[in-house]
């Protein structure tokens, strides 16, 4: 509750954000102090919408599909053309020079998004990809992103049930969940489906988010996982490893990204303030700009708990081992 705390404007709310603090937590250092950033003392009557705290509370029931077309559209402004989420072009490339991709392979994605890194990978490797993501709207305006790329072919993207028991229906040679099996149940299920989609002697690349060795609040955890779009099926960065070796792949890479997140995350929000001047002048600005706030609040908790080790960003790089006992060549 704010109660006599001074209401908190578009600008201090997201200088909030980038500083570290709660902005429940800023009013009560604001308070009294005549020198909040070149801020109003009140907000002119037509911010006021935007500034709603009540706006601001993370939905108590998740909907089937979290993302609309607001979001999708405050995403791209955040990320970049195509991408939801942390890392941009740069990142996926440097990133998947693991996977050794050619124009040959076939590729599968778990938790496409927007198909931004399909798209990338498309561009600069010549690999032929196939995304599944969860939400259908996403995938929609994946597609016609893809289409407008001249993709439509090479980057397609599906929607599809990760917790189905139903296999891919062909073969691909590299695979790629980004951000996704930490918001699947089922991890057994899934990795399995994966395990058979590839051809022997392949490579599998993981980016996901697992629980800290030692939760130093337990409360601030629970409370992000009431707060995400899909409900957290957290698991540690060892039972993850074991999930995908119980899967039948080996694991060459095995590493905690959670610093490069935070930097990129941070990166990313650095400019969200001049994003909401920009929004706030087009059609429906002040609902875009509620949005947005909503979404620095969503990533503030993330960038909170990777912070204080709670919540980890981890990368796995696993092979499919060949069934005549050969295995890959070193690279």
């Amino acid at each position: 509750m704010m109660g006599a705390n001074p209401r908190l404007t578009l600008k201090t709310r997201l200088k909030a954000w980038w500083e570290g603090y709660d902005p429940e937590d800023l009013g009560a250092r604001l308070h009294g102090d005549a020198e909040a950033e070149d801020e109003p003392d009140s907000p002119p009557a037509e911010e006021a919408p935007a500034e709603d705290e009540d706006a601001l509370v993370p939905d108590a029931d998740l909907p089937d599909d979290p993302w609309n077309k607001e979001k999708i559209e405050i995403a791209q402004y955040i990320w970049g053309d195509g991408y939801c989420g942390p890392g941009g072009p740069e990142q996926i490339i440097a990133m998947s020079k693991l996977l050794a991709l050619s124009p040959e392979m076939s590729m599968v994605e778990i938790g496409a998004g927007l198909g931004g890194p399909a798209r990338t990978l498309v561009e600069e490797f010549g690999v032929w990809m196939t995304g599944y993501e969860r939400s259908e709207r996403l995938v929609i305006a994946g597609n016609v992103l893809s289409k407008m790329a001249g993709m439509a072919k090479k980057a397609i993207l599906e929607p599809y049930d990760p917790e189905s028991p139903e296999p891919f229906d062909r073969k691909f040679d590299r695979a790629f969940a980004k951000e996704a099996l930490f918001t699947i149940d089922n991890k057994d299920q899934i990795l399995a489906n994966i395990y058979e989609s590839l051809k022997p002697d392949c490579l599998f690349l993981i980016t996901d988010y697992v629980a800290g060795e030692q939760i130093s609040d337990g409360r601030k955890l629970a409370d992000w996982v009431a707060g995400e779009r899909i409900r957290p099926c957290l698991v540690d960065a060892e039972e993850l490893a074991k999930a995908v070796t119980k899967a039948g792949f080996a694991i060459r890479v095995n590493e905690d990204i959670s610093d490069q997140y935070i930097e990129l995350i941070s990166r990313a929000w650095a400019g969200a303030d001049k994003v909401a001047q920009k929004l706030i002048h087009e059609p429906n600005g002040e609902g875009l700009v509620t949005t947005l706030l909503k979404e620095a609040e969503f990533w503030s908790r993330r960038t909170e708990l990777l912070r204080s080790g709670d919540l980890r960003a981890w990368r796995l790089l696993a092979y499919k081992k060949d069934n005549t006992g050969k295995t890959m060549s070193d690279w």
